[in-house]
């Protein structure tokens, strides 16, 4: 059965269906190890499913996600970090006084804390929104043709997977994240950070086509500017 949790956590680097953070020094070895040995190259690591997602985020995305705080957690550090970037918001620290969090301190946030564990407000598994988040942003700066999108779908056949998990990538490679009707669709303002961080971590924003989606991210979803200076942060650093 497709479960939209274990995929991303394979595109992010950590192990798929963990949900717990701990253990994160072998956690971070063992997602640059499967990112250096993939068959697709550059191209993302992890299993089958994480990897044709890896191949449209490009080797550049998938290098910052499982090389730095990403690869020691996965998804779990993908909501730990937009937790704590909400939180920092909330309690009304400045941004040039905070740091990104350190992966030693994941193990302070319970996977029930973080924004994810609750679904989205249509009752669908947050992920899957996180997921056609990234890809949006992927997409954003105009490089992948129709030609590259028909190589992804034949990565996809050549995969061997049963017809639940195909369909469901089929979907998120197809289907783009739906700005108009986002804000009503998340639960909470963390889910909202916690969607604009996983697009954010996707690119660097060096393309103008990059920067109009975050921008446009970050207003469909009504980020307070300085709830989106956190979560930069936490992205880059």
């Amino acid at each position: 059965m497709f479960d939209p949790k274990s995929l991303l956590d394979q595109l992010l680097g950590g192990q798929p269906g963990g949900s717990q953070p701990g253990g994160f020094g072998d956690m971070a070895r063992d997602a640059q190890q499967r990112f250096r040995n993939s068959p697709l190259n550059s191209f993302g690591g992890g299993a089958a499913m994480g990897g044709v997602l890896g191949l449209l985020l490009g080797g550049k995305a998938m290098r910052r996600m499982t090389g730095g705080a990403l690869g020691y957690g996965g998804a779990a550090a993908l909501g730990a970090l937009a937790l704590r970037a909400y939180q920092n918001y909330q309690q009304g620290k400045s941004v040039q006084g905070t740091v990104p969090m350190r992966p030693d301190e994941f193990s302070q946030i319970s996977a029930s804390e973080l924004p994810h564990a609750l679904p989205a407000a249509d009752g669908n598994p947050l992920e899957l929104m996180l997921m056609r988040a990234m890809i949006g942003a992927a997409k954003s700066d105009g490089q992948i043709d129709a030609q590259e999108q028909q190589h992804l779908f034949e990565q996809v056949e050549r995969l061997g997977l049963n017809a639940e998990e195909k369909a469901a990538v089929f979907d998120l490679l197809a289907k783009p994240l739906d700005l108009s009707t986002l804000n009503a669709s998340v639960f909470n303002e963390a889910q909202r950070a916690e969607i604009y961080l996983a697009a954010r971590l996707a690119t660097d924003g060096s393309h103008p086509g990059e920067r109009a989606y975050l921008d446009a991210l970050a207003s469909r979803l009504t980020l307070p500017a300085p709830l989106r200076a956190h979560l930069d942060t936490q992205a880059t650093g």
